[in-house]
C-alpha cells in the first residue's frame, strides 16, 4: 500500500484514483497523525489479468500434488 500526504493526493489525484481503480490496492492519505484509506468499493479480480501459459507446466498435475519435497535433494 502506498501512503501519501495531502499534498501528494492534491498534486496528482486524477492518477492516484486512476492506480487504485486499476490495481485495487489503496492508499493511504496522511495528515499529521490521521490517517485516510481510498480503496475500491468492489474488490478487483488480480486475476483477470493473468496470462495463459499452457506450456508452463510440463506434466501430470497429479504428480505434482504428491511431490515430497525431501526426496528431491
Amino acid at each position: 500500500m502506498k501512503t501519501i500526504t495531502v499534498a501528494q493526493l492534491h498534486g496528482d489525484i486524477d492518477n492516484l484514483l486512476q492506480e487504485v481503480w486499476d490495481t485495487g490496492v489503496p492508499i493511504e492519505v496522511i495528515k499529521g497523525n490521521q490517517k485516510l484509506r481510498v480503496i475500491p468499493v468492489v474488490p478487483i479480480d488480480k486475476f483477470a489479468n493473468l496470462v495463459h501459459r499452457p506450456d508452463v507446466i510440463n506434466g501430470d498435475s497429479e504428480e505434482l500434488a504428491c511431490l515430497k519435497w525431501d526426496e528431491t535433494l
